[in-house]
């Protein structure tokens, strides 16, 4: 009998450690941010990224367009292997929001054959790279918002000259202009999210009004975090946004003002298995390579890997017992814990933990109705 075949079963019976998704409270985020982006006159290209999970993307393709002006749009992934997964299971429109990798373009090459594939560049050698495939891609210009860890200038004569070639170009089609606020995450509240999400709008406004000066048409401006989207007022001047982990939420969402405990749908099931006799803290089976070693906001103290639910359902955390200390299978909790005990973990970093399974048990209350696969290969 196939896995989604087999009845429901209890959470109890699940051998630890166990990736949970709490279907009601998935549902309901995504149904949130499609209304968010409706609201904002943008289309929703999510992030596949943060479940990887086929099944999550096509309720999120379900959702219909975002936003009537702008049309449908596709997913957003991190990897290839993500591009193929999805491509193979009909997601038509897919953009590939990393520097491409000049090794790989003839695998990039190959999924185009069966999908629209949109590659990001923000570099001459990157442009010379997917030129010489022959190959008519879709390309993005990834631009810096203020984040500094990739993309052009916006001030910068590069953008101006990257943009002019592949507008120019005779092969490749110039999709527009790319960017990630991922200052955002370092947020330590709403307010802080928001300010960050109009400095990346207000940079890639700039930048499309620039090269718009410069005679190169710019037909799409893309941007989005979770923690921007959250909190952003105003996206005039955007076409579309790929946030990803607001499908799950995590306790550094929480922390930065996201979502409140009670919309984290991702958590992590786990068996207290050491307690010795006076000792102030007690062992559990996730570790490293259940929760990530993801530290979660760095201004937070005290500072933890994941925190622990005294009350799923009311969503409420335990204040006295955190999850301090992480090894490969091994994590440490510093609190004494009744051996046999299994705990519900709140990971720092959704994305990180769903990529350590290979399933998704998924819950409505405390019956599993089904198990989906996390396609993390590489």
């Amino acid at each position: 009998m196939a896995e989604h075949d087999r009845p429901p079963h209890h959470l109890s019976d699940l051998p630890t450690p166990a990736l949970l998704v709490d279907v009601g409270r998935l549902e309901t985020n995504l149904a949130r941010m499609a209304e968010r982006c409706r609201e904002l006159g943008v289309a929703l290209r999510a992030h596949v990224k943060t479940h990887k999970c086929v099944e999550i993307a096509e309720r999120q393709r379900s959702l219909g367009p975002s936003a009537p002006t702008a049309g449908t749009a596709g997913i957003t992934v991190s990897t290839l292997d993500e591009a193929r997964v999805f491509a193979e299971h009909g997601f038509d429109d897919l953009t590939w929001a990393f520097p491409v990798i000049p090794g790989r373009l003839a695998e990039a090459a190959a999924i185009a054959e069966r999908a629209t594939l949109r590659l990001t560049i923000d570099s001459p050698e990157a442009l010379a790279a997917v030129e010489a495939t022959g190959q008519a891609f879709h390309v993005w210009l990834k631009v810096d918002c203020g984040y500094h860890r990739a993309g052009v200038d916006p001030a910068g004569e590069q953008m101006v000259d990257l943009a002019r070639a592949l507008a120019g170009s005779e092969r490749l089609v110039f999709d527009g202009i790319l960017s990630h606020s991922g200052q955002a995450y370092g947020a330590r509240s709403r307010d802080e999210a928001a300010r960050a999400a109009e400095q990346e709008r207000r940079a890639m406004v700039g930048a499309a009004e620039r090269l718009r000066a410069a005679g190169v048409p710019v037909p799409a401006v893309s941007v989005g975090s979770t923690p921007g989207m959250a909190a952003v007022r105003s996206l005039e001047g955007i076409t579309e946004v790929r946030p990803g982990n607001y499908a799950y939420y995590d306790l550094t969402q929480v922390a930065i003002g996201s979502c409140t405990v009670s919309s984290c749908a991702l958590t992590v099931l786990s068996t207290v298995v050491s307690c010795q006799p006076g000792a102030r803290h007690a062992v559990v089976d996730a570790g490293a390579l259940a929760l990530s070693k993801d530290p979660g906001p760095e201004w937070l103290d005290p500072p933890a890997y994941g925190a622990i639910y005294d009350d799923y359902d009311a969503g409420t955390l335990r204040a006295d017992a955190r999850l301090t200390s992480l090894s490969q299978e091994h994590g440490v909790v510093d609190a004494p814990l009744p051996v046999g005990a299994t705990v519900r973990i709140l990971p720092n970093h959704s994305c990180l933990a769903a990529a350590c399974f290979d399933r998704v048990h998924v819950l409505s209350g405390d019956m599993v109705l089904d198990t989906w696969t996390v396609h993390r290969h590489r």
